[in-house]
């Protein structure tokens, strides 16, 4: 599930023809714009969440404010295929977004209701409406289960819009209404003004961090391969591991300054090949290899900001992309520093996604896990930098960020009891996987004995995926309550290459 907390909104009756129409007041920055129509509200929602959703369930809370009804926090996850699912997904994000509220002392009293989904071939808009209505009907269940009414739930696809809250023909025909055209309505006039700017669908921000496909593709793995094997026994040693950490480092700091001195060229699309072109198969597999290492991994999170955050955002993505294959699950270390680099700057979108991505490449990477939480629930990245900054520092730096209350990490955010070479402790929380005769399979399990510190075996991939968890962008595949076991935590909806939802426990790896 992906959060968007903001500023919330106001009821006023509107004079149109749909009944008791309330007013909702958007504000982006200081400039308040009322929306009282369902065409004004559809086209607010971009503005809402800062890109266009695709295939989505939005939520959008409301609460009053000095007479006034303003939008307050928001919520997407994509719409599971199987409508079987549909129950649990509904129930799951209305809670969702109503405990992360209530925890920020602003419940909501009211829900603005969309469902984003583009007709499949030989399928009308109209269809698609009439298709998802059930859906709808659960949002509105589970919202009135908690006495928080949804004022409006609107349908949009095929560029028209439909309510499934009022059915004045006058004003809400069947066939549906168009929306407006991009960038004209009055909310978008302040939002320009403003400064904001609304980004394109999710698919084209997962295209920078999914993997490569085609003949570079299978260059990459060999490159893979032949670092592994050259690495893998170094890691597994006390002393190499040490002189991998430092030569991961020091060719990423390489990296990065062959990026930032690279020529600039125009389009996001562009910016990717190139950057691309600058990292060479073997040295991203280096890279890839030597951030398995989580010490060395939270070293390298503290390029995150001034002159270095840009571009080391630009070589965790590109080394993102590079996690090919069989390495699908190495993402997870890329994915994670993009995300923490991402929100360290400001750019909240972005790091949700990436973390998010990060997940479903290894749904145990307990520093991916605890920094999309964070950023969800609206948390100061400040104090996870301010320990950083002290690491770097050095010993005192680092007691000093320590004793600033911040929680500790192999870094700053998790820490993990070692454990002997013998291995796991019995009620170690460490995933058990089984050893068979392999190699790759001895190798795994040499790492891990080996200390927390390690994690450098090739992962298991299902077939026809790219990393462990895959769906096609998108698209959401839900696993709900009855197969959360271990731990006794929470479920947790966790966006996975463009909104993947689960609800999963399981071991938890940093």
């Amino acid at each position: 599930m992906t959060n968007h907390n903001g500023p919330v909104g106001s009821s006023e009756n509107g004079d149109n023809p749909c009944s008791a129409q309330p007013a909702f007041h958007a504000s982006p920055d200081e400039h308040q714009v009322t929306l009282r129509t369902p065409a004004e509200l559809a086209d607010a929602l971009p503005y809402l969440l800062g890109y266009r959703p695709e295939d989505s369930i939005v939520l959008a809370a409301l609460r009053e404010r000095e007479g006034r009804g303003r939008f307050g926090g928001r919520a997407r996850l994509g719409i599971p295929p199987d409508p079987d699912d549909w129950a649990g997904a509904a129930g799951q994000l209305v809670r969702g977004l109503v405990t992360g509220a209530e925890r920020r002392g602003t419940r909501p009293e009211q829900m603005v209701a969309y469902l984003c989904q583009e007709p499949a071939r030989g399928e009308t808009g109209r269809e698609v409406m009439e298709r998802l209505r059930p859906l709808a009907q659960k949002l509105r269940v589970e919202c009135g289960a908690l006495d928080i009414p949804v004022v409006e739930a609107l349908c949009i696809s095929a560029g028209r819009f439909w309510s499934y809250c009022c059915d004045e023909a006058a004003c809400c025909p069947p066939e549906g209404l168009p929306m407006g055209l991009p960038g004209t309505s009055v909310l978008a006039a302040a939002a320009t003004y403003a400064g904001i700017q609304v980004r394109g669908p999710l698919s084209d921000l997962h295209a920078r961090l999914l993997p490569r496909e085609g003949a570079v593709a299978v260059e990459q793995a060999a490159a893979l391969d032949a670092a592994a094997t050259t690495l893998v026994s170094r890691i597994l040693d006390d002393a190499g591991r040490a002189e991998v950490a430092e030569e991961t480092l020091a060719a990423a700091e390489r990296a990065m300054r062959h990026l930032a001195e690279a020529q600039p060229v125009s389009g996001v699309q562009a910016e990717d090949l190139r950057d691309d072109r600058l990292l060479a198969h073997e040295e991203a597999a280096a890279l890839i290899l030597g951030l398995q290492d989580r010490t060395t991994r939270d070293r390298a999170a503290a390029w995150m900001e001034g002159d270095e955050a840009g571009p080391a955002l630009r070589l965790w993505r590109a080394l993102a992309r590079r996690c090919v294959g069989a390495y699908g699950e190495h993402a997870a270390a890329p994915l994670t520093l993009a995300g923490w680099v991402a929100w360290s700057t400001g750019d909240e979108l972005e790091a949700r996604e990436a973390l998010a991505m990060a997940l479903g490449a290894d749904p145990g990477y307990l520093f991916a896990r605890l920094l999309h939480q964070a950023c969800n629930e609206g948390l100061d990245p400040e104090s996870i930098r301010r320990c950083l900054r002290a690491e770097r520092a050095g010993p005192e730096g680092a007691e000093a960020g320590a004793s600033d209350g911040v929680g500790q990490s192999t870094g700053c955010v998790e820490r993990e009891p070692a454990e002997p070479a013998s291995g796991p402790q019995p009620g170690s929380r460490r995933r058990k996987r089984p050893q068979g005769p392999s190699g790759a399979a001895r190798r795994r399990t040499r790492a891990r004995d080996a200390g927390p510190a390690a994690k450098v075996g090739r992962p298991r991939t299902p077939a026809g995926t790219d990393r462990p968890g895959a769906t096609h962008p998108g698209r959401t595949r839900a696993r709900f309550p009855g197969s959360h076991t271990a731990g006794h935590r929470e479920p947790r909806l966790e966006g996975s290459r463009g909104g993947e939802q689960r609800t999963e426990g399981g071991g938890e790896r940093a």
